[in-house]
């Protein structure tokens, strides 16, 4: 079966006398040239133009700026401000001979040394390895022994500190370096 060609079939018919005459060769030749001649007049005026600038330019006298000499150094001398002749302000001088009282309250003493520990282990191997990581951080720690009502416990413990303050100190040095499980408590 043949193929119908639907889009010629959708189209009208124009009559031939509807339909425009075609360009003739010679008229399209004849109007061509006249839009490259203002083209070229165009270009023409612009390069001429762009050359007398630059001519213009050349002919100017060129400018030459006048030698400036640096200014002479002066030494200037570091000079006070006159002293004031008067204090201004009174408190001062009121300050001077005043006595402050302070009541100065005793601090308790601490009730013995205090220590850190760090950890409390079933097996000896992993309070080693929790003493190696204090070890890293710049601290010296031990593996304490304990037997206790529920079996053998292994303490990985710092100290004695002298004062809670100190080993507060090193608690938090050794939270910096992800040690976080260090408790402080009395030793006595």
């Amino acid at each position: 079966m043949p193929q119908k060609d639907y889009v010629k079939a959708a189209r009208p018919k124009t009559n031939a006398a509807n339909r425009r005459p075609a360009r003739s060769n010679a008229k399209a030749a004849a109007q061509a040239p006249a839009k490259p001649w203002l083209l070229l007049i165009v270009t023409f005026v612009l390069i001429s133009g762009f050359v007398y600038f630059l001519w213009f330019l050349n002919q100017q006298p060129a400018t030459t700026s006048p030698t400036v000499k640096p200014p002479a150094k002066t030494v200037k001398k570091d000079e006070l401000p006159a002293k004031p002749t008067e204090e201004p302000y009174q408190y001062i001088k009121e300050l001077e001979n005043k006595e402050v009282k302070v009541d100065v309250t005793e601090q308790e003493q601490s009730s013995g040394p205090y220590q850190m520990q760090c950890g409390s282990f079933r097996e000896q191997q992993q309070a080693e390895t929790m003493k190696a990581q204090i070890a890293f951080a710049g601290f010296t720690s031990e593996v304490r022994r304990t037997d206790g009502e529920r079996g053998v416990w292994y303490r990985v413990v710092l100290g004695p500190y002298e004062s809670k303050r100190q080993a507060t100190a090193d608690r938090n040095r050794l939270r910096q370096q992800n040690i976080n499980t260090c408790q402080i408590w009395n030793w006595s």
